[in-house]
């Protein structure tokens, strides 16, 4: 078996990862993007065991049926084709070429499910410009100047950014595009080219998100366009605050969606009685079209965290029954938001980024196991069952290693081979500590970070 060991600089070099670093001082060491070289030689490894990775097994109760600790042992992954084809204990019978993850904890990857790389500063200069007082529209108008001086890099940075979410254990990315007036098509061209350019070591979805409003900037055209050019959702803008007509703003971005077979993500930053409003018009149209059942979302919704309890459980349980989910960024202060309740009622529940130091604000590590912890933070989410539950905010379709039960469900046979291995013993503690991502994989490859000695 040790004849097909590979070495870490091998493996490294069979990763088919995006070339160099994206070294930037807006952004601490911790989220400085590592990523690995590409192949020189086009080969890459397809097939192999994941040798002594830590996976979770069960929980340990105290004599109130208290989870006090998280069991883990050591298992091999046969990796093949991008899959997970056999977990076993051992030594392998299989003879192929082994990774030693010697003792790392392996978690689901992560997913950043909201945000906006067509327009940030990352990757160039640091920028912090004062803002205080602006409204959303206040905003747009400055974006109206701003778009033109950033559109020439965009790509590029789109590039970093990619990288940057990659060393923190994404592989996935909802990213929102303004699709303008100012900029036309061009952000979005340069987005997928980005993209595009990562496609065998990163995933996407993109938002046709109309920035300066749908009414407010007369971008219904350009949206219908931009539905054309291989987007999977279309946005909207406060309806109410910016675009001056709730239902013919939201009307018009439901027809888009309905027209070109997209879901639907909206930004909804609007507080009462505006945000509620919107909200339950989102509820109606979606109960009349079962086409996007399962296909909307609420980004922010904010309005949510100002409901009264009655009218929340109300909202969240027709939510959950429609498949509405919602996207957002854990903000902290006078905004938190009713997480537990929406999840209560099985409300899907993402979170991301947003912004990486751009005009709206300079803050942003890419980092969804921060988002996590900043959420067992905000609930209060201090025990060890609780926090290995705050993982479900970061991962594809809240998936856990182990159910609530005390079984695991994660890593499966057959899955996608994305994870992230983290020098931890047990998912709680990676989310109470944020431990640096020792190794990030997509589909069986490494994409940042590294493994082995």
């Amino acid at each position: 078996m040790e004849d097909h060991k590979i070495s870490r600089k091998k493996f490294l070099g069979l990763g088919a990862a995006a070339t160099g670093a994206a070294l930037f001082s807006g952004i601490g060491a911790n989220a400085v993007a590592q990523v690995l070289p590409e192949d020189k030689n086009g080969d890459s490894l397809k097939e192999y065991i994941l040798i002594n990775v830590r996976l979770e097994d069960g929980f340990e109760y105290n004599e109130k049926n208290e989870v006090v600790a998280t069991k883990t042992a050591l298992y091999n992954l046969h990796i093949a084709d991008g899959k997970i084809k056999s977990i076993t204990t051992g030594k392998s019978a299989l003879k192929l070429k082994t990774v030693d993850a010697k003792g790392l904890l392996m978690l689901p990857g992560l997913r950043d499910m909201h945000i906006h790389i067509d327009k940030t500063y990352y990757g160039g200069t640091w920028n912090a410009a004062p803002r205080k007082g602006y409204t959303v529209k206040d905003m747009i108008t400055l974006e109206q100047k701003l778009i033109p001086q950033l559109l020439p890099d965009s790509q590029h940075k789109a590039e970093e950014a990619i990288k940057l979410m990659q060393s923190q254990g994404s592989y996935f990315a909802r990213c929102q595009c303004n699709i303008d007036p100012v900029s036309g098509l061009k952000s979005l061209e340069h987005l997928q080219a980005a993209l595009e350019k990562n496609k065998d070591s990163f995933g996407w979805e993109i938002v046709a998100f109309p920035q300066h409003g749908i009414l407010y900037s007369q971008s219904e055209p350009l949206l219908r366009e931009a539905a054309s050019m291989g987007i999977d959702f279309i946005g909207g803008l406060d309806p109410t605050s910016v675009d001056g007509n709730m239902e013919k703003s939201l009307d018009t971005m439901f027809q888009i969606a309905l027209d070109s077979n997209k879901g639907i993500d909206i930004h909804l930053h609007e507080g009462l009685p505006s945000g509620k409003a919107a909200i339950e018009y989102i509820i109606k149209k979606t109960e009349e079209n079962k086409q996007l059942q399962g296909k909307t979302y609420i980004s922010h919704g904010f309005a949510l965290a100002r409901m009264d309890q009655k009218d929340l459980e109300k909202i969240a349980e027709q939510m959950g029954n429609l498949g509405i989910g919602v996207v957002s960024t854990i903000p902290i202060g006078r905004t938190i938001m009713p997480i537990p309740t929406l999840k209560k009622y099985g409300v899907k529940l993402m979170t991301g980024t947003d912004s990486i130091v751009d005009h709206w604000q300079p803050f942003g590590t890419c980092d969804m196991l921060e988002k996590a912890k900043l959420c067992a933070q905000l609930y209060g989410w201090t025990d060890e069952f609780s926090l290995s539950r705050a993982l479900h905010i970061a991962t594809k379709d809240e998936i856990l290693p182990l159910n609530d039960a005390g079984t695991r469900v994660w890593p499966a046979v057959d899955s996608e081979a994305n994870f992230i291995l983290v020098k931890a013993t047990c998912s709680a503690e990676a989310v109470a500590r944020l431990p640096k991502r020792e190794g990030v994989f997509y589909k069986g490859k490494i994409i940042a970070g590294a493994i082995g000695s």
